[in-house]
């Protein structure tokens, strides 16, 4: 073993605790006089040596003898030294001559460390074959008295028969293996943030849940794996880069592999030369291709790439005979270390290769980006089509190729249609992997450019991807006079069939009026474009048609709009994600209109449809509302926590975009969940929320504004403020008719306001406002919409003494919720229909549903309904409990609280009833509870009172 200075600690390792817990468990047996041998055993940098040290430090706080030492990779020397890592203390042999003691001297045995140790030997499968057999004695004897050994090691390195040994004593118990495995994401965002960051300031630079996202993304590249988490972050990784390059910062990148360096500096020379052939192809590779590109020749470059399967650099593909770097980080780290003339050699031989046998224009285009300058033409040509093949998969790769292209071609009239062609596709990659702002100076140049003579075709493109940049600028207005200015190009009735690019300009017009939330005016020109679309790709027709149905809900023409989004849901299905996702906005577009429609199942499926490879720096908008619809449909179903962090996610987005509106709707959102899910201790709190938000955004005339008045309106009245849902929904939404809200959701405002009437004591006026919600419900059609309007004139019949009328309406409208899946509100409307049910049907049947609103309210963390099940329940009971007790019972609890009553215990009773005494215990529990008891002496005593 070879002498190296202790690395530094900086803390404990980020995301271990339960491995410090087991090594402080083997350091506390230490102290009590147990011995024993540690393995800590993973992948190439999943921190190995951290742990370690972390052994080490845990047993210098107990003040006893430890060393540690390391191997070296191709150690000439058998039984290799090592040095004390911390003072020598009392019972530790101390160092002689040049600081170091070989394994011989302990004759392969600690029975000279008899006051007790931890030793500590690090990289142990680079271990010589001596050093290695004496390491297998040392784990097979029993370790005799107070002492660690502790060995650190890659398993795919380690020699078999120290793998065997150790593998052995995990069986027999004698050794205590420890092996970490990857970090998740919180634990990566830990990392990043502390004392272990990485050298690079970006992530220091994201708001807390902008970190998270990045480290979630970071963290999947790296395979949860700390050295390359690192390396990405020093490099400057961003997700639309990877895994094509690492980062923007490549000097970050080196400075931060040295460990990873000095591996590759121990590989001999034509291990070298194939390492550096192999990250010029790309992983995977062949064997033959690395031997071709190389110059080796295949029987010397299967030697090498052998050799570098023993030091795991390589390791086999998925496919047959391939092979890969064990990370492409591993790739990119040889390629960056390769010299310009070696690389620009193994180019050239490599895009060689790729034409000769006919491979693709995405490989011709990766070498042929670093041999630009010998034909401009030629290169132009390959980098444009390497561009197109992956303007899908991966935006940001084809924006660079397309730039690339644009500079090589040459500046000449007979080519301006082709770099007009080639500006346009280029703009378009720019928007996909967010790049807006370029993209949008490229078009406002191409449009000026006088020399340049574009077509009618290529016009109307100019014109839409520059309104498209504009849009994910968050510029709405500029944009939509950019692609009026455009329609006005376009003849009137729209021709039949219309041109692919007219197509594309109406879809852009379309999503301009959706992220403004002025649907209606964009509903006739879809309509006729829909018509006309027939010649479009099918993409471009679906996203058309889900375009044209969502003004159609907005508008309350539910007839029309419901036909077409089954029919458009049908279409998306069928097509596989990369193409559904080629126009991301489809799934938002089409799980919003099931979302209006009430189709909650299908709307969570397509607006959760590939959103965790979303790209965030792409797309916002769209992304924005994809998160707003998640986070209703999750409430509306009862997932109250999930909705409520999806709410505070669309609120850092919405920030980032400067979306002030959406983030008053997410901070709505959010409100309405908390008193869900909280209580009415924390209403005042949730209504703050969207009070605060509404002294930076007040309510206006836009669509983001009067749905978060109308969901604060909500918060308001389940907090027990009827006063101010009303004054909310007068002075937010255009008066008592609510003539800005949107028709698909009028009903249920119009039976909210109704309520919050009635508890103000206005009854005139929540009968009014209760027939206009029957009108509008009788024109839309929707059962959730009807089960509101339901409820609101049950609460009229309950008020005017009509119970057997209000009864029966609480239980349609709950029967409604159930069948939507709408848990929460299915529990609220069994709880607030409870009086009428007690007095329609008798008191039994009304706490029977109490007992459902209480376990559905559980289930799903609804405080609120806990609430008022509690009070209700009290209430309906209290009258006169002598009478009514055993009433409040079931047959069966009856049954039991009668045989406890007579001093049964548990046991016997579930005995003579064929029942488990959990379960008689949990009827008891319910018996307790309704009777306001709380032993057996007190049932005892209510039961012989009520005979």
């Amino acid at each position: 073993m070879s002498a190296v200075p202790v690395p530094e600690t900086g803390g404990l390792p980020v995301g271990r605790e339960a491995e410090l817990a087991r090594l402080a468990q083997v350091v506390e047996a230490l102290v009590n006089g147990r011995g024993s041998v540690v393995e800590i055993t993973g992948e190439p940098g999943i921190g190995k040596t951290r742990l370690a040290t972390a052994l080490v430090d845990l047993a210098a706080r107990r003040r006893l003898p430890v060393a540690r030492a390391h191997a070296v990779r191709g150690g000439a020397t058998p039984l290799q030294v090592f040095r004390d890592a911390f003072e020598a203390r009392r019972g530790f042999p101390r160092p002689t001559g040049g600081g170091g003691r070989a394994f011989a001297e302990f004759r392969d045995r600690p029975a000279r460390w008899a006051a007790g140790g931890v030793l500590v030997l690090d990289d142990v499968h680079w271990c010589d074959p001596v050093s290695t057999a004496a390491l297998v004695r040392l784990v097979r004897s029993v370790v005799s008295g107070p002492f660690v050994l502790a060995l650190a090691h890659r398993p795919r390195q380690t020699p078999p028969e120290l793998r065997e040994a150790l593998e052995d004593g995990v069986r027999a118990g004698t050794v205590t293996r420890i092996e970490p495995g990857p970090l998740d994401a919180e634990a990566a965002a830990a990392l990043l943030t502390g004392p272990h960051a990485s050298a690079s300031p970006t992530p220091h630079s994201y708001e807390p849940a902008a970190l998270r996202e990045f480290a979630g993304q970071v963290c999947a590249a790296s395979e949860g794996n700390p050295r390359h988490l690192r390396l990405l972050v020093a490099a400057g990784w961003r997700p639309g880069h990877w895994p094509d390059r690492p980062g923007t910062d490549l000097d970050g990148l080196l400075r931060e592999a040295k460990p990873l360096i000095a591996e590759l500096d121990a590989l001999t020379s034509p291990a070298a030369t194939a390492m550096a052939a192999a990250a010029v192809l790309g992983s995977p590779f062949r064997p033959q291709d690395v031997a071709q590109v190389s110059g080796l020749g295949l029987d010397p470059t299967l030697d090498v790439l052998a050799e570098l399967e023993r030091a795991d650099l390589v390791r086999p593909a998925d496919w047959s005979g391939g092979l890969r770097f064990r990370h492409p980080v591993v790739g990119h780290v040889v390629y960056e270390r390769a010299g310009s003339s070696v690389r620009l050699r193994a180019h050239h031989r490599a895009l060689d290769l790729v034409t000769a046998r006919g491979g693709r224009a995405a490989e011709r285009a990766r070498h042929a980006e670093h041999l630009l300058g010998a034909d401009g033409v030629d290169a132009a040509r390959t980098l444009a089509e390497g561009a197109a093949e992956v303007a899908v998969r991966t935006p940001a790769t084809a924006a660079r190729w397309f730039r690339l292209a644009l500079e090589t071609m040459p500046d000449r009239d007979g080519d301006r249609a082709a770099r007009t062609a080639l500006e346009l596709a280029c703009c378009r990659a720019l928007i996909a992997s967010g790049q807006p702002e370029e993209a949008r100076a490229r078009a406002h140049e191409l449009l000026g450019d006088p020399r340049t003579e574009l077509t009618d075709s290529q016009t109307l493109q100019a014109h839409t991807v520059w309104a498209d940049a504009e849009r994910q600028l968050g510029r709405y207005k500029e944009a939509t006079a950019v692609v009026e200015a455009a329609l006005g190009l376009l003849p009137r009735p729209l021709p039949d069939p219309l041109p692919p690019e007219a197509v594309r300009l109406a879809i852009e017009y379309g999503l301009i009026h959706v992220v403004r939330g002025t649907h209606e005016q964009a509903r006739t020109l879809l309509r006729e474009a829909a018509r006309a679309a027939g010649g479009a790709d099918r993409a471009d027709r679906t996203v058309l048609r889900v375009l044209s149905a969502l003004c159609a809900t907005h508008a309350g023409d539910i007839d029309e709009a419901g036909p077409e989004v089954t029919d458009c849901a049908r279409l998306l299905d069928a097509l596989p994600d990369p193409l559904a996702g080629r126009t991301p906005e489809t799934l938002a577009l089409l799980g919003c209109a099931e979302l209006y429609l009430e189709r909650f199942a299908d709307a969570a499926r397509h607006l959760g449809r590939g959103l965790e490879t979303a790209d965030s720096d792409a797309g916002r908008p769209i992304l924005m509302h994809r998160l707003l619809a998640l986070a209703m449909v999750e409430q509306w179903t009862g997932r109250l926590d999930a909705s409520e962090r999806r709410a505070r996610q669309v609120e850092t987005l919405a920030r980032a975009i400067g979306a002030e509106g959406a983030v008053m709707l997410a901070r709505a959102m959010r409100a309405t969940a908390l008193v869900w899910s909280r209580g009415r201790s924390h209403a005042a709190e949730a209504v703050a929320l969207v009070e605060e938000a509404t002294t930076v955004t007040p309510p206006g005339q836009s669509w983001w504004a009067t749905s978060a008045t109308g969901l604060l309106a909500q918060a308001r009245l389940l907090a027990g403020d009827a006063a101010g849902c009303r004054r909310t929904l007068l002075e937010g939404v255009g008066g008592e008719r609510l003539p800005l809200v949107r028709p698909f959701s009028r009903p249920f405002l119009l039976a909210l306001s109704a309520t919050a009437a009635l508890e103000c004591g206005d009854r005139d006026k929540a009968h009014h406002l209760v027939q206009a919600a029957e009108v509008e419900v009788g024109r839309l059609g929707l059962p959730v919409q009807e089960a509101y309007v339901q409820e609101a004139r049950a609460r009229l019949h309950a008020a005017d003494g009509e119970h057997d009328a209000a009864a029966k309406l609480f239980a349609l409208a709950a029967r409604a919720f159930r069948a939507a899946d709408m848990p929460v509100q299915y529990a609220w409307t069994l709880t607030v229909g409870a009086p009428s049910c007690a007095e329609a049907e008798g008191l039994t049947e009304a706490l029977r549903q109490l007992d459902v609103a209480e376990t559905v309210a559980r289930s799903y963390g609804a405080s609120l309904v806990r609430e008022r099940v509690e009070a209700l329940r009290a209430e309906l009971s209290g009258s006169d409990p002598a009478v009514n007790a055993l009433n409040l019972l079931s047959d069966r609890e009856r049954e039991i609280a009668q045989l406890a009553a007579e001093g049964l215990r548990t046991r016997d009773i579930a005995e003579r009833l064929f029942l488990s005494p959990r379960t008689v215990e949990t009827h008891l529990f319910r018996v307790y509870r309704k009777l306001g008891v709380s032993s057996r002496l007190t049932l005892s005593a209510l039961l012989r009172r009520t005979g």
